[in-house]
């Protein structure tokens, strides 16, 4: 995987480089008051890939907030190659830069800091006013995301209540390290006893989940929360690519009693299936990873149901079908 340093591209860099970030924050949410970035309608924009898994939370947090028409968002092509994200708006479901009109993420890296050294990552919350990057780190942006544009949203959701902060940030720092990345220390593990380590804590945290999801109908209790935008995209990508493309093969999603049907309940609420694309997802890990894929062939399977009945309770006793896929 490639990166800047010194804002020059390294297709294939050397180790020695202290990677940096952006870390900046909009409005007072979170309860920070030294935010720099003020919060206004149509000043913000998002960088995503459809497959990527942490991209996929902003993505989620904004279209559950009802934020489309507040803060402006363009999409990568999913297949990442040796000059990294790249824009490619002949291809479905991609865009072109419609910020800054450059044909790779990097170049919005170096425009906003021109000595960049780090790796190019999405998602990213852009500053069309000051023509910079805010923030590149997931959790981060999907907590401005549902704090900071309140006034703005146009559907009635809190995902981070104040009075639950403390309980969502234990449960969200506990699947992240055992399954959000649990998943990548497998695929990516060195050594077979690395690989089988990654795999057992896995499986592990997967269960005790599985067994909670048993007692309560999300991760921290009735109400969707942030915990459960950040558990859900390692679950829709579970089947088709963790278990193959990393070896998870231990149990399928579609396995699991509790999981299951509480990822499709995810997944069957207004507005989340429309931030959902399989078919990048498959493209991008299938692709990307030659080293692990040297073919490049993509998977046919599975097939699996996403809008069958969950069976879980909903509060007006309803399920909600699937939308089509959103641009």
């Amino acid at each position: 995987m490639g990166k800047l340093v010194d804002g020059d591209w390294v297709a294939k860099p050397v180790r020695g480089h202290d990677d940096q970030g952006f870390d900046g924050w909009v409005g007072n949410s979170d309860d920070r008051g030294d935010a720099e970035f003020p919060t206004e309608a149509g000043r913000y924009h998002l960088y995503i890939s459809r497959a990527c898994p942490w991209a996929h939370r902003a993505a989620l947090t904004r279209r559950l907030n009802g934020l489309e028409e507040v803060i402006s968002m363009d999409i990568v092509d999913p297949v990442r190659r040796d000059d990294g994200w790249e824009f490619t708006p002949s291809k479905q479901h991609c865009t072109p830069d419609s910020v800054n009109g450059v044909s790779y993420l990097r170049e919005v890296y170096t425009e906003a800091d021109p000595s960049y050294t780090g790796r190019v990552t999405v998602p990213v919350l852009y500053d069309t006013e000051t023509e910079t990057i805010v923030n590149n780190e997931s959790a981060d942006i999907a907590r401005m995301l549902d704090g900071a544009f309140d006034e703005f949203t146009t559907r009635d959701v809190d995902l981070y209540p104040a009075n639950k902060r403390a309980e969502i940030d234990a449960i969200a720092d506990s699947i992240h390290e055992s399954i959000n990345l649990g998943v990548y220390k497998a695929g990516f593990a060195d050594t077979q006893s690395e690989y089988e380590t990654a795999v057992r804590d896995l499986f592990v945290a997967l269960e005790q989940w599985d067994d909670v999801l048993g007692e309560r109908r999300y991760l921290a209790g009735d109400e969707l929360t942030l915990a459960d935008v950040f558990l859900f995209p390692t679950l829709y990508r579970f089947d088709s690519v963790y278990y193959t493309h990393f070896k998870c093969n231990v149990r399928r999603l579609t396995d699991f009693e509790n999981l299951w049907p509480y990822a499709r309940d995810v997944y069957q609420r207004s507005g989340v299936a429309r931030t959902c694309n399989m078919d990048h997802v498959k493209k991008h890990y299938y692709r990307s990873h030659e080293d692990l894929n040297p073919t490049g062939f993509v998977p046919v399977g599975p097939d699996a149901d996403w809008t069958a009945p969950h069976g879980r309770p909903r509060s007006d006793g309803s399920e909600s079908a699937s939308p089509p896929l959103e641009r």
